[in-house]
């Protein structure tokens, strides 16, 4: 009597994560997120909520503060107000208004994605070419995008901040409480110690730290997060004092 043969049993494939399963692991279970986006890389959805975050929080800015009070802080914190007359200064910020609102407008809708192409392309070099890894720029991009998505407790806060707020002690430039700068007045701070001290975000390390973990799991592992987070640092580091070098050379 002849053995019946058996099939070896073919493990299913486990279905893919949803977009929720995604995002949510971002920020609870970012290993297996970043795994998961890996195998399949998409960028749409979380580059679009990111876009929509930064564009509600200029809009509630330019509702809430105007942007004639923006150019005005802007002028002061600068210094530039300092140098000029009264009139002057009324003038600067009458003409500069209208200007400034479509300005933050269009930062608003294309200023997230360069930034987070920027962000990738940066990525992409140093596991590529620092490194010796291989990854493709549509799974980095993923990666800082679905990264990104960290940014919008930032966004929350931001909005809590503008909105209940003294418009007369607002500063553009530096919304949440999240970094050392937030707590100097930029009046009475040298420029190079407030541009230092206002760089290094808790939300910005936290995005760099994700995105790290991301394309190191782009790399098979190969490339490890420590390593490519150091090497973001790094970069990160002399862009920081090439700014607060500038601003020390122009007084």
């Amino acid at each position: 009597m002849g053995e019946t043969a058996i099939a070896p049993l073919v493990p299913e494939e486990q279905p893919e994560d949803s977009f929720i399963d995604r995002a949510l692991g971002v920020f609870f279970s970012p290993a297996r997120a970043f795994a998961s986006i890996v195998r399949r890389p998409n960028f749409l959805l979380p580059l679009i909520i990111s876009m929509v975050g930064s564009i509600v929080v200029i809009e509630v800015m330019l509702a809430k503060v105007g942007a004639a009070t923006i150019v005005r802080r802007s002028l002061e914190i600068s210094g530039r107000a300092a140098h000029m007359t009264p009139e002057q200064l009324e003038q600067a910020v009458s003409s500069a208004g209208m200007i400034t609102s479509i300005l933050m407008r269009a930062v608003g809708i294309l200023g997230v994605p360069i930034f987070l192409a920027i962000i990738a392309a940066t990525g992409l070099f140093i596991v590529n070419v620092v490194f010796g890894a291989s990854a493709d720029f549509k799974t980095c991009f993923s990666v800082v995008c679905y990264a990104n998505l960290v940014l919008l407790v930032a966004v929350v806060l931001g909005l809590v901040m503008i909105w209940f707020g003294d418009v007369e002690q607002f500063n553009p430039e530096n919304l949440v409480p999240t970094n050392v700068g937030f707590f100097l007045n930029p009046l009475e701070t040298s420029k190079p110690l407030y541009i230092i001290a206002s760089s290094f975000d808790i939300f910005r390390v936290w995005f760099i730290v994700l995105s790290s973990l991301g394309l190191s799991t782009a790399t098979g592992k190969k490339v490890g997060t420590v390593a490519i987070f150091l090497t973001y640092l790094g970069i990160w580091i002399v862009l920081v004092l090439a700014r607060a070098g500038v601003a020390a050379l122009m007084g």
